[in-house]
């Protein structure tokens, strides 16, 4: 009766056909590919955050970015606002998409033990995995600084870590690691109860636990 009961236990609540020697074949597969495909990815974003983490305290000059600065003149019909003004350097950069300007309102500051009158300044940026350019005008000026850094493949890696001047693909890309982490969790719970009713339910009240935690803490 023991026995008997210990066999029904095993049984669990999962329908005959997913406790199956092949499901579970099917899912050390899937479980292989997904770790595969999250190494390749994972070794970059580990090799990239390791410099980024540490690139101050162990010195490690492994990003070697390149500077230089010209003066544009600026139309006047991007002088009007800095939305015109963002939408112009885009268009003179050769990188689409929605510049966003930073503006500094003119102000008085002390210069010199004197109150002297600033004038505003409007800023753009624009940034490329393996480059930057940014641009700042000061009003009443018709020229405007541009600068630009260009940076080595290990700024373009740590760029990439960042997300910084990341199309949509990247980022996609980015998304398939994410789904295959939290794939690999996936399979390799259910690996690791090998379908059993006891580990099963286990697994669901720690993740219930564990998400019931993360909401309040949220929330």
């Amino acid at each position: 009766m023991i026995n008997s009961l210990l066999a029904e236990n095993h049984k669990g609540f999962l329908p005959d056909r997913l406790r199956t020697g092949n499901f579970l074949k099917w899912l050390k597969r899937v479980h292989a590919w997904l770790g595969l495909w999250g190494a390749a990815l994972g070794l970059m974003f580990g090799i990239s955050g390791f410099v980024l983490n540490h690139r101050a305290q162990m010195k490690i000059n492994a990003v070697t970015p390149i500077e230089s600065a010209v003066q544009v003149p600026v139309p006047a019909d991007a002088r009007d606002d800095p939305k015109a003004f963002g939408k112009w350097f885009s268009q003179y950069a050769g990188i689409p998409g929605h510049a966003r300007v930073r503006t500094t309102p003119a102000k008085e500051v002390i210069w010199n033990d004197k109150p002297v009158q600033k004038p505003a300044e409007w800023q753009v940026t624009l940034a490329k995995p393996n480059y930057s350019v940014s641009a700042t005008w000061t009003e009443g000026n018709s020229l405007a600084e541009v600068k630009r850094t260009d940076t080595n493949f290990w700024g373009v890696i740590t760029n990439l870590h960042k997300g910084v001047g990341a199309g949509v693909g990247w980022i996609l890309l980015v998304d398939t690691l994410a789904g295959a982490l939290i794939t690999l969790c996936i399979t390799g719970f259910l690996l690791w109860s090998r379908l059993h009713g006891p580990r099963l339910a286990a697994l669901g009240l720690i993740g219930g636990a564990i998400a019931w935690g993360c909401w309040s803490v949220l929330a």
